[in-house]
This record gives C-alpha cells, sequence and structure tokens, in this order.
C-alpha cells in the first residue's frame, strides 16, 4: 500500500513563493504592519526624526555636528519623560546607522528614553548603532516604507548636514508640508546653517517661481542645541495631544484629513 501523498504546505509558510515576484506585495505590506503593531505594543505615540550624515564621527573636522545631535536628542528625550503622559511621547527616530543616527540615538539612550531605528538593508551593509531600544529596531528592504514609517509619525524634523540621502529625506518631508498632504504641521530645523545655506538655495527657486516666498516659511535654521530644543518645544506645546499612535494622515479635498 503506498503512502498517502504528502499535504502541501500553504503559502504563506513557502519562502520560495514569499520571496518571489509575485509575493512582492505581501513583502511591501509586511513592512507596514509588523512596525504597526511593534508601535503599538510599545506605546509609542509621535516621533522626533533626525536625519544626517552616517559618515559623521565625533573626530572629523564637522565632529561637532555629532555631538551637537546627541545632546540635542538627549534634551528632547530628558522632556519627553517630563511630560505627564502614560504613553512615550516625542521619542527620538534615526536611520538607525552611524554619524548622525547614532548621535540622535545615543542621546537620546543618555537621557535613558528609548529609541528608534528604521534600519536599511544595503549592498554595502549599513549596520545599524547599539544605542536603538532593542524593541524599536526595525530593518527595511524597502526604501519608501522605510520613509513612510519616518513620515508616518513625525511630530517634527531635524536635519543635520548630510549627503544624497539626507537631502531625498529632506525634500520628501518639505514637499509633503508644501502640498499640504499631511493633516498636520511638521517643524522643519536645518542644523547648520552655513552648511545647508551652501548646499541649498532655496531662496532662488522662490525668486525663480518654482516655489512661493511662503514655502520659504516651511523650515528654520538653528546652530545650537538649546536654541533647536526652544524651536521644537515652542512649536510642539502649541499643537493638540496626539493619540496613540499618531498617524500623520493624508489630506484629501474631500475629507479634513
Amino acid at each position: 500500500m503506498s503512502d498517502s501523498p504528502k499535504r502541501p504546505r500553504p503559502a504563506y509558510e513557502q519562502s520560495s513563493f514569499l520571496e518571489s515576484d509575485e509575493a512582492r506585495p505581501l513583502r511591501i505590506l509586511a513592512e507596514y504592519l509588523e512596525p504597526l503593531d511593534r508601535f503599538r505594543r510599545a506605546g509609542v505615540h509621535d516621533t522626533i526624526v533626525f536625519f544626517g550624515s552616517a559618515r559623521l564621527k565625533p573626530d572629523d573636522p564637522l565632529g561637532h555636528y555629532y555631538d551637537q545631535a546627541r545632546e540635542l536628542a538627549r534634551l528632547v528625550t530628558q522632556w519627553s519623560k517630563s511630560l505627564p503622559s502614560h504613553a512615550h511621547r516625542y521619542v527620538v527616530c534615526s536611520g538607525g546607522g552611524g554619524g548622525i543616527m547614532e548621535a540622535a540615538n545615543r542621546g537620546a539612550a543618555d537621557a535613558a528614553g528609548k529609541t528608534i531605528g528604521l534600519n536599511i538593508s544595503l549592498p554595502r551593509e549599513q549596520l545599524h548603532n547599539p544605542y536603538i531600544t532593542r524593541e524599536l529596531l526595525f530593518e527595511f528592504h524597502y526604501f519608501f516604507m522605510r520613509k513612510l514609517w519616518f513620515a508616518h509619525l513625525a511630530r517634527a524634523l531635524i536635519c543635520f548636514p548630510g549627503g544624497l540621502g539626507t537631502l531625498d529625506e529632506l525634500t520628501e518631508i518639505l514637499t509633503l508640508a508644501q502640498t499640504r498632504k499631511l493633516s498636520r504641521n511638521i517643524p522643519v530645523i536645518l542644523y547648520g546653517t552655513s552648511y545647508w545655506k551652501e548646499i541649498l538655495n532655496l531662496e532662488a527657486l522662490a525668486r525663480h517661481g518654482m516655489i512661493d516666498a511662503a514655502d520659504l516659511d516651511l523650515f528654520q535654521f538653528a546652530d545650537q542645541p538649546a536654541a533647536a530644543f526652544e524651536i521644537l518645544k515652542e512649536r510642539l506645546e502649541a499643537e493638540p495631544a496626539a493619540a496613540s499612535p499618531a498617524f500623520a494622515h493624508s489630506h484629501h479635498p474631500s475629507r479634513s484629513g
């Protein structure tokens, strides 16, 4: 008597299928649902996002930016922990790697706060830094899903000197704010006035009519951790308290958010 045929495994247990082109939508959806579940379980309401170069180290010629990012993240986290809330408010979030990202997570850890790392898998592997809260370390394959999570919980963005990745992430947030695709205001601080005014001539865009003069109000400059923190604190205290998680809803003309 021949053996009964072996029952096939369900599709969701077949790694060859899950890694195929046909299953790409499932992998994309997983990079939305898995962070969503973890943020809810961790009680994270909203984030303060730090962007900046992975290449900056404390002993570099521009190493003072590392130290200042660390101090600013410490100030933000210390203030956040003082707020009367049972949830985790204004959690420092970075791209999870080295340089400014490490400095931000490290500063939050200095204040004994939770801190998020949205790491990305790259051909030249980006290793996550050791200061990220273990349950809030994420690994993304798709850049666009990682960028969604940067924007989804962000209540403010602090952009330190960086390269193409930093510019990409910065202009994405500015575009969302300019086009009012987000239902709330996200303060943007360009940290390092001389650097950013050399790299970005946004005044020229307004002069040539490519953006409105009012779009120059979408961001502010800062050069000291204390000054940047005061800008953040003033802007955030003027905003209503957030639900948990405080997702940034896409604005639609037929509804409010």
